[in-house]
């Protein structure tokens, strides 16, 4: 493969990669007020089964955020791996994770709207069991929301920002915000283990809103310019 194909074949995995970024973070930011029927409101048992759509088109927004995280997973491995195989790896088994804990929140959330339609129809139903089912599945969506897209997010984040300031992939001053914004997801994520701050509220928005703008910025840096060609002839030669 020529210099100017190969050139041109990045220039393409750069695009696929800022697209999926975008789609990514778009779809989650979508899907949560789909999901208030079930995630914050008190009557879910029976306000989930009357509105049970909007729930499944949360869950498909998600499903979006699933594979667009897998898309950039893989756009992503090689250029990582290239510099150490290791943190290739590790990368990847990371985000993947994220995007696997993500996928088991939605499926929770799915299983409330069933519980919400068995409650809705049934005789007479014990709803005391009900709410605890219900509250379990939802304990189940809150923790998927920590250790995926906070706690692993910011592993993964880290990895392959840490790269880029060694590659200079993209530039470097983009790439050390991308390593603060993960360290700032990460201690967000321990904070709402720990019960100190909630998922959501002002002080979560804080911590994860340089995450976001990090990807947002290079989404449209991977759009409109790519990477660094020379940087990557540098790392196949």
């Amino acid at each position: 493969m020529n210099t100017q194909s190969t050139v041109g074949s990045h220039r393409t995995n750069a695009i696929l990669t800022g697209i999926f970024y975008i789609i990514a973070t778009s779809a989650a930011i979508l899907a949560l007020p789909f999901y208030e029927p079930v995630l914050f409101q008190a009557d879910y048992l029976t306000g989930g089964a009357g509105q049970a759509q909007s729930v499944i088109v949360g869950a498909l927004c998600e499903l979006l955020v699933v594979c667009a995280a897998a898309g950039t997973a893989i756009m992503l491995f090689p250029y990582v791996r290239r510099y150490n195989e290791s943190l290739g790896l590790a990368y990847l088994c990371f985000r993947l994770a994220e995007a696997m804990l993500i996928l088991v929140g939605l499926v929770s959330v799915l299983a409330m709207v069933t519980l919400s339609q068995s409650y809705s129809s049934a005789i007479s139903p014990d709803t005391a069991a009900y709410l605890v089912s219900g509250s379990a599945m939802k304990a189940v969506h809150d923790w998927t929301f920590i250790l995926g897209p906070n706690f692993m997010l910011g592993i993964n984040t880290f990895i392959y920002s840490m790269v880029f300031t060694r590659t200079n992939l993209i530039p470097k001053k983009i790439a050390a915000f991308g390593v603060v914004g993960a360290v700032l997801i990460f201690i967000a994520a321990l904070l709402e283990m720990f019960g100190i701050i909630q998922q959501i509220s002002i002080e979560g928005a804080l911590f994860a809103f340089p995450i976001f703008l990090y990807e947002m910025i290079l989404a449209a840096r991977l759009i409109i310019k790519g990477f660094n060609s020379k940087s990557i002839l540098l790392q196949q030669a």
